[in-house]
């Protein structure tokens, strides 16, 4: 169905449109330049890249004598072509990295708060502006994005009351007596997981809800289609606004808005040097969790099929499914009221399927992963034989088994500024609908509520 159009983009994303498109056609030619002089050179750095990617994460899942050959290996590969080929070789693809950095940095600008809205999502309900609105703040949230973005001073600019949570301060009763005290409207300014705290208690009262970027990474926000480089601007849904009910889900009957992650990632994040180490401490926990030795994860639960499953690497419980490309980042959600959980499981049965998933992983392409499986369920259901756990919207926990997942279908009334419609659902474009949109706001300013630019 037709797109509908939203005023102009402003020069600034239009020029970054241009720099964007100008950048990759200049990476081609130099792939075409590099190629002419040495046809042998793709093919050979291809196929280099693949070893090297191969090797690096058959690394990871090793230890001792066994981690350094192939991380010598994965380091050689990749470094030794381009020494061999010389130093035009080496220039040229430096200048290719810059220019692919350059067209991604572009677009992001570009892309900013805008893309393409679709008639056939919902918008919602015009709603006039709060009578007494309360946003909660966390000030140590998104490594203080309350403070950058002056967001106290804001919300009282625009008739908001400001609660600004102390160390030691209860998050979820400082939200109920915000509600006693009559808020008619009530937000949060945090993390995933201070969301889902303020959102549930939003449920419980059937009052409109206000998401408010501030946190570190805001996946909800971002499926609710708002600018997460722009915080303040979310301040506008306690005014004239657009209200849409989206879904909630729950494990042991908490709340939340994005997903609960099973298995690697979810043990990962319990260690205690994560939080100031997080590379070197996966790399020093993936031998013993995935390597050729390690005992699996006791995790029981029926697959899409019905069958019993006895053990699972990865498991990913979302509310409403994530388009998946790969597992580093879930990507992000087409819609948020589909009424069903989205259900993601990765088993890598031998040794032989880690470089499969590797290069998968590394080509954005995990989804085509045979050990992969993907389903949705209204409910699910999860057994282990001791505690469990469990990344919840960012949050390491450990929860006794069972773990009831369950979907709220439309429990959250959420309001949004006028600008950014409830359009947060994501259109996986690829490169030729990248480049497309880029054009369209280079030459006529399609414009319309946010998403995250992909990249190319």
């Amino acid at each position: 169905m037709a797109g509908r159009t939203i005023g102009r983009p402003p020069v600034r994303r239009r020029v970054a449109a241009g720099i964007a498109l100008v950048a990759f056609a200049l990476a081609i030619v130099v792939v075409v330049v590099m190629f002419l002089q040495r046809p042998i050179l793709l093919p050979v750095i291809v196929t280099a890249l693949l070893i090297s990617v191969v090797s690096g994460w058959v690394a990871l899942v090793s230890r001792g004598g066994r981690r350094l050959a192939f991380t010598v290996v994965a380091f050689t590969v990749i470094v030794a072509p381009l020494v061999l080929l010389g130093l035009e070789t080496l220039v040229g693809a430096a200048a290719l990295i810059v220019l692919m950095g350059v067209t991604n940095l572009a677009a992001r600008v570009a892309f900013g708060y805008e893309r393409p809205v679709v008639e056939a999502q919902r918008y919602g309900t015009s709603v006039p502006a709060a009578r007494r609105g309360v946003l909660l703040m966390n000030p140590r949230s998104g490594g203080a994005k309350v403070a950058k973005f002056h967001l106290i001073d804001e919300a009282r600019q625009r008739g908001i009351e400001p609660v600004v949570l102390e160390p030691g301060d209860d998050l979820r009763a400082l939200a109920e007596q915000a509600v006693a005290d009559g808020a008619d409207v009530i937000g949060m300014a945090g993390g995933d997981g201070s969301q889902a705290l303020v959102a549930d208690v939003a449920r419980t009262h059937d009052i409109p809800f206000v998401c408010v970027p501030a946190g570190t990474r805001n996946h909800f926000a971002l499926d609710l289609g708002l600018d997460r480089n722009d915080v303040a601007a979310a301040l506008a849904a306690f005014g004239d606004a657009v209200e849409r009910r989206v879904d909630l889900a729950t494990v042991g009957g908490r709340v939340f808005v994005n997903n609960a992650s099973l298995g690697l990632y979810a043990t990962i994040v319990q260690s205690e040097d994560y939080r100031d180490a997080k590379l070197s401490t996966a790399v020093q926990m993936l031998p013993d969790l995935v390597g050729p030795q390690a005992p699996g994860f006791d995790l029981h639960y029926d697959g899409p099929d019905g069958n019993r499953q006895d053990s699972v690497d990865v498991l990913l419980v979302s509310n409403n499914p994530y388009a998946v490309r790969t597992l580093a980042g879930a990507g992000s959600r087409p819609r948020l009221d589909s009424g069903v959980l989205g259900l993601v499981a990765v088993r890598v049965d031998q040794p032989r399927d880690v470089p499969t998933l590797a290069a998968l992983e590394a080509a954005g392409a995990v989804n085509r992963f045979s050990g992969l499986r993907e389903w949705t369920a209204e409910t699910f259901r999860v057994d282990s034989s001791e505690p469990v756990p469990v990344g919840l919207d960012g949050e390491a926990l450990r929860m006794q088994p069972p773990l009831e997942f369950r979907i709220l279908p439309g429990a959250l009334r959420v309001r949004l500024p006028v600008a950014a419609p409830g359009a947060g659902q994501t259109v996986v474009l690829g490169v030729r609908g990248v480049l497309a949109a880029l054009w369209r706001i280079l030459i006529d300013g399609v414009r319309s509520p946010a998403r995250t630019p992909p990249t190319l």
